[in-house]
């Protein structure tokens, strides 16, 4: 007992010291936030952002009457000039005439080029969304990019029926005095579309950043509501072609943010989109083709978006929702040992009324940390865009 008390004792230490020791590297805690736009009436949701080769930032997000079932939802931009606090008036970035275009994410591509991603909604279900990308090299003057070219992502996954259905028999057997009705009707519904092609390679949308690897190789995390489960859209060539990778099968685990270990293993977070209350992990050991099992982390989830971002001095860093119910609250937190444990955590909101969700978080090359996520609230709905170091993090609330 006395040794047990004397370990617990000095590793409390340790973890107070290494803390102390890590903010003290920063010569000052920095914070800073404002709203993207002023508060708006219509619904405003889903953010990327990306930090121009120039320093500027640039905002993207859907903005519309509702969701996907309102056929006006169109994607929107907002610039910041490098040294300036002051974000553009919003403008168009793409639109489906008659159809809504949601989830949007951005990256810059190995030769700077500007991507946009975002899902065109067919039938006004999210299962027949399909994704589409528009390409950029010209994007650092005020308003619109310059657009290239675009596309869509057509994903043809290897058959999922076999080991989709030995992973849904084991939840079904898990869960089974849980159930209700509507939940058989729905896991019946689900298994017939298993079945079928046009299921199989229709509903996939982003979320997340794209994820480039040492390799070159893009990763884009794509999930589907048809089965609430998950996928890479996999480009060796720039994005010139894409491939599908097997499947992420947890039933529940949706919108990977995937960072990378220094042994190469990859590990994507997940939304929970069940009833685990809990962010959702999966590793990949070759590049992110195959995916091992999904398992459930102990961060909190409330079913709501996350993002990550590895910094460059090797920490990884998680923004989300650390509730099981509500998005009323927003956290940051750090961890040191590639995502093992996750020591510091620091709030960018905390309120009992409003929803602050699906950030989207990057490291300028400042060292700067840039997250901006969708803000709602009485009045109306906005995104906030927060920078900070990672000292502010560190500090905790």
């Amino acid at each position: 007992m006395k040794h047990s008390l004397v370990t617990a004792t000095v590793a409390c230490c340790l973890v107070a010291l290494v803390g102390a020791t890590l903010a003290d590297d920063s010569t000052s805690r920095e914070f800073a936030a404002e709203l993207v736009f002023p508060l708006h009436a219509k619904h405003n949701h889903a953010p990327g952002i990306v930090e121009c080769p120039n320093g500027d930032l640039l905002v993207s997000w859907y903005r519309g009457s509702g969701e996907r079932t309102a056929d006006d939802v169109a994607v929107y931009g907002a610039r910041r000039t490098k040294g300036s606090n002051v974000w553009s008036e919003a403008f168009l970035m793409a639109d489906t005439p008659g159809f809504p275009d949601c989830n949007t994410c951005m990256m810059i591509g190995p030769d700077d080029h500007l991507w946009l991603f975002w899902p065109t909604i067919l039938a006004n279900s999210w299962e027949s969304c399909l994704t589409n990308f528009k390409v950029a090299k010209h994007y650092t003057e005020p308003g619109t990019p310059q657009w290239d070219r675009n596309g869509l992502i057509l994903l043809k996954p290897d058959d999922l029926e076999s080991d989709a259905l030995k992973v849904l028999a084991g939840i079904i057997e898990k869960f089974e005095p849980l159930l209700r009705e509507s939940d058989r009707a729905e896991i019946e519904e689900g298994r017939k579309r298993l079945t079928q092609k046009l299921y199989q390679r229709l509903g996939w949308q982003p979320r997340c950043k794209p994820t480039i690897l040492p390799s070159g190789r893009i990763l884009l995390p794509l999930y589907t509501d048809t089965f609430s489960i998950s996928i890479m859209a996999i480009s060796d060539d720039d994005g010139e072609t894409w491939f599908a990778s097997k499947p992420l099968l947890g039933f529940g685990n949706i919108q990977p943010s995937v960072l990378r270990r220094d042994d190469g293993t990859l590990i994507a977070y997940m939304r929970e989109n069940g009833p685990l209350d809990r962010i959702r992990v999966c590793e990949s050991k070759d590049d992110g083709f195959t995916w091992g099992p999904v398992g459930v982390s102990e961060l909190p989830n409330p079913g709501a978006g996350i993002d990550g971002v590895r910094l460059t001095n090797g920490h990884w860093l998680l923004v989300y929702n650390d509730t099981t119910n509500g998005r009323n609250r927003l956290a940051v937190s750090i961890s040191d040992d590639e995502g093992t444990s996750w020591k510091w955590t620091r709030h960018l909101e905390s309120h009992d009324e409003g929803q602050y969700h699906y950030p989207a978080v990057i490291q300028g090359k400042d060292g700067q940390i840039h997250a901006v996520y969708s803000y709602f609230v009485t009045g109306g709905k906005s995104m906030k865009h927060a920078a900070f170091n990672e000292a502010w993090v560190l500090a905790g609330d």
